[in-house]
């Protein structure tokens, strides 16, 4: 299973100068992918510009969205726009995860109603695609194609149309970050969808969790989900939270046999020594 590490993009608190030095540090121990979470109404960076920022300071790890949200990016054009030009400057490494976004908050800031997502993704994403090959024209030409299949593309979800679209419109499945029972259900699930759309191969799974290392880790990490999620939703997130090595190392085994693809490590602190603590606790894993 790849391993990658989550920037502190969404980490209140944390220095965002020090983006870029979180990304190179990690790829130099050796992480295979950078990774961010999006959120509109909350203290934390856009996930493309913390990417270009991460692109900027690395060569070679993989830079993905788990997930950017669509549904109150209302021009779909614009968007492809973004993520093509980050395509193009990290010279090909980009992965975008998919997602309509479930904050309510969001969405009523943006004035967009949270009424027929599903339809409206689709068409989102459709549009975005016409980009990326190069059929959008303007007066001096069309819009340069990106190569065939760039970027990569997942989606997220967890209900029924949710994995039916996965497994018809993207390379997989990028699983919520917290719920055994939601990660089993939605692997089988998205397998099932993959043999009906008569896709070859098996679709990418991946899946994240948060992780905090070293003294006080286990305060950190439940003081941070909290913030972020509320305390309805940390109460449901904090057993899947990552917080001692044999923990780490227990999950890790369970998400394998389980059938994900990829594990990204999200922190719950801005601090740069988590990326050591880290990759010491993966000795074998990453490096």
């Amino acid at each position: 299973m790849r391993i990658g590490i989550g920037l502190p993009a969404a980490v209140p608190g944390s220095d965002p100068t020090a983006i870029g030095d979180w990304a190179a540090a990690s790829e130099a121990r050796g992480f295979h992918s950078l990774a961010v979470i999006d959120r509109l109404v909350y203290d934390n960076l856009d996930p493309l510009v913390a990417l270009a920022a991460a692109a900027a300071r690395t060569e070679r790890v993989e830079l993905l969205t788990t997930v950017l949200n669509t549904g109150y990016r209302r021009n779909p054009i614009v968007l492809a726009k973004q993520i093509d030009s980050l395509e193009r400057l990290s010279g090909g490494r980009l992965t975008v995860g998919l997602g309509m976004g479930g904050w309510p908050e969001d969405y009523a800031v943006s004035e967009v109603t949270l009424a027929g997502r599903g339809a409206a993704f689709e068409s989102a994403l459709a549009a975005m695609r016409t980009v990326w090959r190069g059929e959008v024209s303007g007066a001096s030409g069309p819009v340069p194609a990106l190569p065939p299949g760039r970027p990569g593309v997942l989606l997220a979800g967890v209900v029924p149309a949710g994995f039916a679209r996965a497994a018809a419109l993207s390379g997989g499945w990028v699983a919520p970050s917290f719920g055994r029972q939601t990660l089993h259900a939605g692997i089988e699930a998205v397998h099932r969808e993959w043999s009906r759309a008569r896709r070859p191969g098996r679709p990418r799974v991946v899946v994240e969790r948060y992780f905090c290392l070293g003294p006080g880790a286990a305060e950190i990490a439940e003081a941070y989900v909290k913030h972020y999620y509320g305390a309805e939703y940390a109460e449901q997130i904090r057993p899947d939270v990552l917080a001692d090595e044999s923990h780490l190392r227990n999950e890790i085994d369970h998400l394998t046999e389980a059938g994900a693809d990829d594990l990204l490590l999200f922190p719950s602190t801005g601090a740069l020594e988590q990326i050591d603590l880290l990759a010491e606790a993966l000795r074998g894993f990453v490096g």
